[in-house]
């Protein structure tokens, strides 16, 4: 079954990475804090689904 929570996720990450890159955003925007918030719950989502 298909993990739409991780799918979410990633894809919210991608677009704010994506934006990041095209307006050139330095560490420390909103953009950027999201993105590294994004990762962690990433993180944390796989290793509960990892055991």
């Amino acid at each position: 079954m298909a993990d739409l929570y991780l799918r979410a996720l990633e894809s919210e990450r991608k677009r704010l990475w994506a934006e990041c890159r095209l307006k050139g955003l330095s560490r420390g925007t909103p953009e950027r804090l999201r993105i590294e918030e994004l990762d962690t719950l990433l993180a944390e989502h796989r290793a509960k689904r990892a055991g």
